[in-house]
């Protein structure tokens, strides 16, 4: 197998995706182990969680190639490329959820495997077949499944799941939908050419911004009630309220401003507001010694 053809079967995982789900994984994943997780329990949950995103995202290559193939940013990918046949995507991303399963279930534990699988199931068969194409408020109940990552890190160190790893999940589901949103209104025309009734198409650009600026400020208030319930310490407060704060001022100006240059800058910092606010929890726990219950 020639070099083009590995690419396009990793760009078939969406690897900058995979990369935004693992870290909450070994975010929760240090936050669960009284001392510290071992190196090869880390790499192990790590590489099945990949492997679970990533067989996931192929399969979502193969349900989409009707409409991956009529928007301009998704024509690049491997199956409208020809790069992959339609029938290898989906033999790749069933064969790499499959191995994800048996490997998280013998090496790290039956829950985190269960959990593994439950994230990819719910992308594919709720999220990409039916929600997508169904409804505007997809993106708000299918960000359910790339809430699960917490849930995952913290079942492989303890077996079973706490409070804390929920809010961590809670966290995920509510940034995900002005995240989304704000690039949905970037490629708004792609999306109505494809004919998928993002929120943007169906309700307008308006209530698109007015919807993002209310799920900012209720995803800042979930980040603060980390600290009320005693979950997190005074560092993580002061990190979530700073970086909760740019994330309300950016929804703010793009209600105000209605401008790409807006909908982009929030959906840029966005990405750095969820792994700087993850990284504040480590540093809260292993440097402040903040309890973690």
């Amino acid at each position: 197998m020639g070099q083009a053809k590995l690419t396009a079967y990793l760009n078939l995982t969406k690897p900058r995706i995979i990369v935004l789900l693992l870290i909450p994984t070994v975010v929760a994943m240090f936050l669960a182990a009284e001392d510290y997780p071992s190196f090869w329990l880390v790499l192990v949950t790590l590489f099945g969680g990949a492997l679970a995103a990533g067989g996931a995202n192929a399969i979502n290559c193969y349900l989409d190639r009707d409409i991956d193939v009529v928007m301009y940013r998704t024509k690049p990918r491997a199956i409208p490329a020809g790069k992959v046949t339609p029938l290898q995507a989906l033999i790749f991303g069933v064969s790499l959820g499959i191995v994800s399963v048996v490997l998280l279930g013998v090496l790290v534990n039956p829950l985190s495997a269960a959990l593994a699988l439950i994230a990819l199931l719910y992308y594919v068969f709720i999220y990409t077949s039916y929600l997508k194409r169904s409804t505007p408020s997809n993106i708000v109940i299918g960000g359910l499944a790339g809430a699960i990552p917490p849930l995952i890190g913290w079942a492989a160190v303890t077996g079973e799941l706490d409070l804390l790893p929920w809010w961590l999940f809670l966290i995920i589901f509510f940034w995900t939908p002005p995240h989304f949103w704000a690039l949905s209104l970037l490629i708004k025309k792609q999306y109505e050419q494809a004919m998928v009734p993002m929120l943007p198409v169906v309700r307008g650009d308006e209530e698109t911004r007015l919807h993002i600026l209310l799920y900012s400020a209720l995803l800042v208030a979930l980040t603060a009630v980390l600290f009320s319930f005693r979950l997190m310490g005074l560092f993580y407060l002061a990190a979530a309220l700073v970086l909760g704060g740019v994330f309300i001022y950016l929804a703010i100006r793009l209600y105000q401003e209605k401008t790409p240059a807006a909908a982009k800058s929030l959906f840029r910092y966005s990405i750095y507001y969820l792994a700087l606010l993850f990284l504040a929890m480590v540093i809260d726990y292993r440097v402040f010694n903040s309890t973690v219950a």
